[in-house]
């Protein structure tokens, strides 16, 4: 049975989608089967990073209510063996999904794929909550902000009310040379602050950036630095 894993941040802007998107091509490359869910209702991104947004005919909401069966909905990336996603709704249309559909859908989906990456929507809120409804797992996404600091730091409190036990967080667009001003928030400072345990580093580089407006997960470039970090943080995920 396929691994549900939760990828959430406090805060926009932190880099979650594009973790997402990175994180399930390391999973692919190593030759398991990976979905990933969209779920920010009505401000869908990651088909974008994915460069599949001229794929999408179904999305999420039209599997939950029945409109279409998963396997319509699942657009498969082609250019890499094993890789699908579900895209988030164009437009918020959410209301009628509870906690029950996504237990479903996940159960489902376990039979099929290896990993599922379930991209939630920034914040705390009741998607975000229904997102996290029977994951093995989660991963919270921020970066050297006092604000983002805080809101992660809520957001595992809250995860943790839901009963999730396995939570992590990945510390992104980390630049030394400001943290070295102490203008922002050092890596122990914040790690002092945050309960979960650390699962990596990722430094600020334009290349992800990038890579990401272009729809193309920046791991899949062999033998750089970042491909062979995001692996690394994926080991310490999946472990």
């Amino acid at each position: 049975m396929g691994k549900v894993i939760l990828i959430a941040s406090g805060k926009g802007g932190t880099g979650k989608t594009v973790f997402t998107a990175n994180a399930g091509a390391c999973l692919t490359q190593r030759g398991y089967k990976v979905a990933l869910i969209d779920m920010d209702m009505g401000l869908r991104n990651l088909d974008l990073c994915l460069g599949l947004e001229d794929k999408v005919v179904y999305d999420l909401v039209d599997v939950l209510t029945g409109l279409c069966r998963i396997k319509q909905a699942l657009v498969r990336d082609r250019r890499y063996e094993g890789l699908y996603l579900i895209a988030s709704p164009p437009s918020n249309k959410s209301a009628d999904i509870t906690p029950l559909h996504m237990k479903v859908l996940y159960k489902k989906l376990r039979k099929s794929f290896d990993y599922i990456l379930v991209d939630a929507p920034s914040g705390i809120n009741e998607t975000v909550l229904m997102a996290s409804e029977s994951v093995d797992s989660a991963v919270i996404v921020t970066m050297p902000e006092y604000a983002a600091v805080r809101n992660a730091d809520i957001l595992d409190a809250a995860l943790k009310d839901k009963g999730l036990a396995d939570i992590k967080y990945v510390l992104n667009k980390v630049r030394g040379d400001i943290i070295s001003t102490g203008l922002i928030p050092g890596i122990n400072e914040i790690s002092r602050k945050l309960r979960p345990e650390l699962a990596g580093i990722i430094q600020y580089d334009d290349n992800i950036h990038i890579a990401a407006n272009n729809g193309f997960p920046v791991v899949y470039k062999k033998g750089t630095y970042i491909e062979e970090n995001f692996n690394k943080i994926v080991d310490r995920i999946i472990k």
